[in-house]
């Protein structure tokens, strides 16, 4: 692989490019990303949140991304354009509202730029602590919800996700905390909002470099022509990956970058 391929670089955020431990994004990275764009190389963002919650991260105070790719791929965004959109079908969304209220646990449903939640319990404001994120103020869903859904969030342990999971034909999950599980179309993953903004801008797989640490990374890691896991990434992430850097909070990110030779 020649770097002098990479036009174009997407990053998760959270444990990615977003320190948790810091709620910063390391200086280092600021200063690669500042070094990659002044080389014609974009960057853009590409994670679970929706635009709202990347919003309300403050990454956008760190840096200044030249696009995002939301909610899983749900959702790519250029400027203030929505180049692609994948909603979860609106009879799923309805299914996974019976299911929270029979096994009482917390969902939430999230738009294009703003998410909703049902309850708030325990395993909701854990979730919400470890991550640093705020949970929207609760409201009781409606037995049929007639907005745009991309992705949901159940606050529910794994016992309570083998029992709807199978009844949400067109939809899989990715867990991020012991109660903690994303829903998303599935034929919908982070690789298919970067192959939309790819395609926009006329580039190749070989073209991007991607970063990531969660298990919702592992599809564009296999996608992208090069891909870094961080050395804080989950193992099965590591594995699908080019190469291997250092933890986030370790100059991580700045080192993968340099790995490669793009600063």
């Amino acid at each position: 692989m020649e770097t002098n391929q990479i036009k174009i670089v997407f990053t998760d955020i959270d444990g990615t490019l977003f320190s948790h431990r810091l709620h910063q994004v390391p200086p280092s990275a600021v200063e690669a990303i500042k070094k990659l764009q002044s080389k014609g190389i974009k960057v853009f963002l590409c994670s679970g949140r929706n635009y709202y919650l990347i919003r309300k991260s403050g990454i956008l105070d760190f840096i200044s991304p030249d696009g995002m790719v939301t909610m899983n791929g749900s959702n790519a965004i250029i400027g203030d354009t929505i180049i692609y959109r994948k909603p979860i079908p609106s009879s799923v969304v309805d299914k996974m509202i019976l299911f929270a209220k029979r096994l009482r646990f917390g969902l939430t449903l999230i738009e294009e730029n703003e998410g909703h939640i049902n309850m708030i319990d325990e395993r909701v404001i854990q979730a919400h602590e470890k991550y640093g994120t705020r949970f929207p103020q609760p409201r009781t869903f409606p037995d049929h919800y007639d907005r745009v859904v991309y992705q949901m969030i159940a606050f529910c342990d794994k016992f309570d996700e083998e029992l709807f999971l199978p009844h949400l034909g067109t939809c899989k999950s990715a867990r991020w905390d012991e109660f903690a599980v994303d829903i998303m179309p599935k034929d919908s993953d982070k690789s298919k909002g970067i192959h939309s903004v790819l395609k926009y801008y006329g580039l190749k797989a070989k073209n991007a470099l991607v970063l990531g640490d969660g298990s919702n990374d592992i599809e564009m890691m296999k996608y992208a022509g090069t891909s870094i896991a961080m050395g804080n990434a989950k193992e099965e992430t590591k594995a699908a990956a080019t190469y291997v850097t250092d933890d986030i909070d370790n100059d991580g990110w700045a080192k993968g970058i340099a790995h490669f030779n793009l600063i």
